[in-house]
């Protein structure tokens, strides 16, 4: 009796705890969310007001009628299709002979792969832009991708779970006379689902929400995604904080449709990473 009412007691804290967590991990969107909702009362009330006052669409469709949001959420769309494509290929396909070829010095490579992580992503600006001034790739959108297509996260993720791969499935194809390319295409990659879901869901988001290097490397405002378009929504509206934050959810829709959809494959993706 006094196990289990420990057991109960241990659970209790445990739920508690995390449910304190995830309120705290959702007040953002839901103080964004209520403020987008909200025609009237004060913004930065405390306690702050997680329920919209006088609720109604009008700041959404004061964002649409003042940016042109059809544009820039196409330009979104178009730049992180073109993003998350190139990075899945460049990803997997360099991972394949981390995880599965011996040659000389593979570990050595995987090691400074790895070390580039502690550098801040900032400090490679001025590098990459000057080199993508040099091939003719400002203000275009394969400037915009081109330095994150290989990514170290997904490059290790991706290994990790080609190690989970049973080694005699990759020898019965090479006996089989499969090229290594071949056993990539058809064997590896197949059961690999779960890891290039999961990497695809950080790749959406990464390339949906970027914002900085977009400003940095396009010029023509025609070409804005809908992070960098928002930005204007503050010069217009410098003291409007609903419209601010209508423009935030507007940009959030997309990543919480695509988190919903793929979150079974990319939760069992990451299971693969940890292993």
């Amino acid at each position: 009796m006094v196990r289990n009412l420990r057991s109960t007691l241990g659970h209790g804290l445990l739920y508690g705890l995390l449910s304190g967590i995830a309120l705290l991990t959702l007040f953002p969107f839901l103080w964004t969310l209520s403020t987008s909702l909200s025609t009237g009362g004060g913004v930065f009330t405390f306690p702050p007001r997680l329920v919209p006052e006088h609720p109604g669409l009008t700041n959404f469709v004061e964002v649409v009628q003042a940016l042109p949001v059809g544009r820039y959420f196409l330009n979104s769309v178009l730049l992180t299709a073109y993003g998350v494509l190139g990075t899945l290929l460049v990803c997997s396909l360099a991972a394949y002979p981390l995880a599965r070829m011996d040659f000389p010095g593979r570990d050595a490579i995987l090691a400074a792969l790895l070390g580039t992580l502690l550098l801040p992503n900032e400090a490679a600006f001025v590098v990459n832009f000057l080199t993508l001034g040099r091939l003719g790739l400002v203000n275009t959108y394969t400037g915009v991708v081109l330095p994150s297509l290989a990514s170290v996260v997904g490059i290790f993720l991706l290994r990790q779970a080609y190690l989970a791969i049973p080694q005699e499935l990759l020898d019965a194809a090479r006996v089989d006379g499969a090229s290594e390319l071949r056993i990539w295409a058809r064997i590896v990659l197949p059961l690999s689902r779960p890891a290039l879901a999961a990497l695809g869901t950080f790749s959406f988001v990464a390339y949906w929400n970027s914002f900085i290097w977009p400003l940095v490397v396009l010029r023509d405002p025609d070409r804005y995604p809908l992070a960098v378009g928002l930005l204007y929504l503050q010069g217009l509206f410098a003291h409007n904080t609903r419209l601010i934050a209508a423009g935030t959810v507007l940009a959030m829709l997309p990543i919480l449709a695509v988190f919903l959809f793929a979150q079974r494959s990319f939760v069992q993706g990451l299971e693969g990473a940890v292993r």
